[in-house]
């Protein structure tokens, strides 16, 4: 029988440990150079996906009405269009209270009357922009009435049918809120602000069931709790807390709760059917596509071309505009923004559920 020196195996083992490890290859300098050029490409899609919205946005197409005769109407639509640019599509009423109705329906941001007693109105939960724009009309008006009421005393006087020295009346014409922003919330800031939370929100709690849990029954269930819990919590801090969003709690809770369901059913649902990149898809699309053209702090009119409107498709826009409505514009028809987002959830649900039968399909073939 062959015995075994230890000695040997001993000395054997010194050497192993004493030997230097392998090194770790190095990265290839063109995949090294390639990776820096592509995350700077990123960095500048990002930049521009944020700066596009608000460099390129500019004053037009602002749906006011403009009440009193039709001649006067056609008579100031032509002078906003001479001194703003197109800055205002008007919409001829008959009467104030047809033009505030229209404000508080949300098919108008403001409006202008016309008539013995002239006035602006605005609706500052529209936001800060629109209130702006407003008040500089009403300035405006004021000084062409004064202009005017100026020109008629001097005509008088003229003519003798007015004493030397005699002044115009004053004229004012008032700025009058139709639908103001809360106390709580009195500059409008904070539903701008909750836009930006509320995209991550539902971005990070559909990456994070992608991730951690298994199973496409399962993770419809951790979407739709997640969804539901959320939306009660941040309702509460948004409502309760802070005084941001008004109405009814238990609606702002379910249109927050929907908005949430949609991204994150989406992100998993395109997970489940494309791997991994789809997580990537739907960041992309919520992210970097649907938030730049949601509208949160400008009129969707004042984006360039049609993408103000098409920024009301994606999770973002409709779900800025839903809650705004819900706040400030009960009477306003908010089918729209619950039918996208209701659309999106759906598009999530049967991705997860294509993915699972497919899944299950790979499986039994391979077995």
């Amino acid at each position: 029988m062959a015995t075994i020196d230890r000695t040997d195996i001993g000395a054997a083992e010194v050497r192993t440990s004493a030997s230097p490890a392998s090194p770790t290859p190095h990265t290839p300098w063109a995949r090294a150079l390639g990776l820096a050029v592509a995350a700077a490409a990123v960095v500048v899609t990002v930049l521009l996906a944020f700066l596009w919205p608000t460099v390129t946005s500019s004053v037009k197409d602002l749906p006011i009405a403009v009440a009193g005769p039709s001649a006067a109407v056609t008579a100031v639509e032509k002078q906003l269009d001479t001194a703003a640019d197109d800055a205002f599509a008007v919409t001829g009423v008959d009467d104030r209270a047809a033009a505030v109705e229209l404000i508080r329906t949300r098919d108008v941001y403001g409006a202008i009357v016309l008539g013995e007693k002239p006035e602006v109105l605005t609706a500052s939960a529209n936001g800060a922009v629109v209130s702006q724009l407003l008040g500089q009309v009403a300035g405006k008006l004021q000084a062409q009435a004064q202009q005017q009421a100026d020109a008629a005393v001097q005509q008088a006087i003229a003519a003798g049918k007015a004493p030397a020295g005699t002044e115009a009346p004053t004229i004012q014409v008032p700025v009058t809120d139709v639908v103001p922003l809360a106390s709580t919330d009195a500059r409008g800031v904070g539903l701008t602000a909750s836009a930006f939370p509320l995209v991550l929100g539902g971005m990070l709690g559909g990456i994070l069931i992608s991730i951690l849990v298994a199973g496409s029954w399962r993770r419809l269930a951790a979407v739709t709790a997640y969804a539901v819990v959320t939306g009660l919590a941040v309702t509460g801090v948004m409502q309760g807390w802070f005084g941001i969003l008004q109405g009814g709690y238990w609606l702002n809770a379910a249109a927050v709760s929907l908005s949430m369901f949609a991204t994150a059913a989406f992100i998993v649902g395109m997970n489940a059917l494309l791997g991994r990149v789809g997580i990537a898809v739907g960041a992309v699309l919520t992210m970097l596509i649907g938030n730049p053209l949601a509208s949160a702090a400008q009129p969707l009119q004042f984006l360039p071309g049609p993408w103000g409107e098409i920024g009301q498709w994606f999770v973002p826009g409709a779900s800025v505009s839903l809650l705004r409505d819900l706040s400030y514009f009960p009477d306003a028809n908010a089918a729209f923004p619950w039918l996208v987002l209701a659309a999106w959830g759906a598009v999530g649900v049967v991705a997860m559920l294509a993915g699972h039968f497919r899944n299950q399909e790979v499986s039994e073939a391979a077995a």
